[in-house]
């Protein structure tokens, strides 16, 4: 599995500023996911953001510099992206990423527990 440590550690030290908040570290989907309260909230898999958000944002969040569709089977995955290292490299739109996906994870449905 490859991620970039220092992306990881830039995410891992902007979530840390977050109160009423579980953060879990796993590794999955080729890369280091953060889980926050149980849900995939961000992922760093090699130089990119994957970003889970509101798909109802899906008209701004791909407008914005650096975002890659997620593609499953052929088909757009509407919710979730990637995100190139020119769309995070600010400081500003880093913390658009990780906003608009702290902002979503309230809402969002957690994955079936396997048994």
């Amino acid at each position: 599995m490859a991620y970039n440590n220092e992306l990881v550690n830039r995410v891992r030290e902007r979530l840390s500023l977050e109160d009423n908040m579980e953060v879990e570290e796993k590794k999955m989907f080729s890369g280091l996911s953060f889980l926050v309260n149980g849900k995939m909230c961000i992922n760093i898999s090699h130089d990119n953001l994957m970003c889970r958000y509101n798909a109802e944002l899906e008209d701004e969040v791909s407008g914005k510099k650096g975002f890659l569709p997620m593609m499953m089977k052929g088909k757009q995955l509407k919710g979730y992206c990637y995100v190139e290292p020119s769309g995070f490299q600010k400081s500003d739109d880093f913390e658009y990423w990780i906003k608009t996906c702290l902002d979503y994870n309230p809402s969002a449905k957690a994955s079936k527990k396997k048994m």
